[in-house]
């Protein structure tokens, strides 16, 4: 109920449009919502798919993006796609657990062995087929973008250990397995949209948080957080998603462009998302952020018992843990 005002204002403001409209002009219309700020790789990376569906469909099917929150949080976005009132969106996985119940091994931590064993998953089956569990629930994926790794950074001092989160109140996604993963460490999870994050870390109201290094440098939550510390505990990915019911709206040959487009962007992004890593840390360092290598060995061990968790609760999500372990 809390959500109903903004939601309503946010249909308002798209027109209430229950899939991908026809101008006057004979032309598709897909708007786009995510919750980046314009200079994040990942918005550039939209930016490009958009360019990419007008330049396959001939301007026949045009993808407006609205970054920076401007039509809700990541789960206010998810909700209007599912009713059809916005066509695409880009989120973290995280935030489809409480969506696509799958989705929510990604957030398991230490899951994946390096970054060749996540392409081999994100590429193959287990991850094609995840990127479909979620159209029983109106949202299909359509490709994976590469959001590096989540690393702790704080405001007071840095996390060596474990130890040094002890009782500490930590941001976290909307996401039951962050929740869970940071209750392991010793801390407090404190759920926080991104786009409150930087006034919650000023007044208080969490003490840390945990992102990529090209998300801490254009959140500028550096200017409040001076320590960086590369446990990098999980890899998730972000998810492309189309609401079922704008992709059932358009015709195969017009399903065709858009997938192409999407997955061409996930390309790009992947070179885009690697060259500004490299130049965020490079930044954050002239910003006099503290940036620490801990030894991630300690932090593997405390939450072994997520996964004992996840076995005991969630069987069948346990199974698919284990098939990503095995794929080679």
């Amino acid at each position: 109920m809390k959500r109903a005002f903004p939601i309503l204002m946010i249909l308002i403001f798209l027109g209430v449009l229950p899939f991908s409209c026809t101008s006057p002009l004979n032309f598709k219309v897909i708007k786009l919502g995510h919750g980046l700020v314009v200079s994040h790789p990942v918005h550039e990376a939209m930016l490009y798919m958009a360019k990419q569906i007008e330049k396959k469909s001939n301007g026949k099917i045009k993808v407006k993006v609205y970054p920076n929150q401007q039509l809700g949080s990541e789960r206010e976005l998810l909700e209007l796609l599912q009713i059809g009132s916005l066509g695409m969106t880009k989120v973290s996985a995280a935030a489809l657990e409480g969506f696509a119940p799958t989705m929510q091994v990604f957030g398991m931590p230490y899951l994946f062995r390096d970054d060749e064993h996540q392409r081999k998953v994100l590429e193959g089956p287990i991850g094609k087929q995840l990127l479909l569990d979620g159209e029983e629930f109106w949202l299909r994926g359509l490709c994976y973008y590469d959001a590096g790794k989540r690393s702790f950074y704080t405001k007071d001092k840095p996390v060596e250990t474990p130890e040094d989160l002890a009782g500490l109140k930590v941001r976290v996604m909307e996401s039951v397995t962050a929740s869970n993963m940071v209750k392991a460490l010793g801390s407090s999870p404190t759920p926080v949209s991104y786009g409150e994050l930087y006034t919650a870390l000023q007044q208080g109201i969490v003490d840390a948080a945990e992102n990529n290094p090209p998300s801490l440098f254009t959140s500028k939550h550096y200017e409040v957080c001076k320590f960086y510390s590369l446990d990098e505990h999980t890899a998730l990915p972000d998810v492309v998603i189309i609401s079922t019911k704008v992709w059932e709206s358009l015709t195969e040959e017009e399903q065709k462009w858009v997938q192409e487009a999407a997955d061409e962007s996930a390309t790009y992004e992947y070179k885009l998302w690697a060259e500004s890593s490299a130049e965020s840390m490079r930044e954050l360092e002239k910003a006099g952020v503290t940036i620490t290598y801990p030894d991630k060995e300690p932090f593997r061990k405390a939450v072994e018992g997520v996964y004992d968790e996840l076995k005991l609760q969630q069987p069948e999500i346990y199974e698919i843990v284990q098939a990503i372990r095995d794929v080679k």
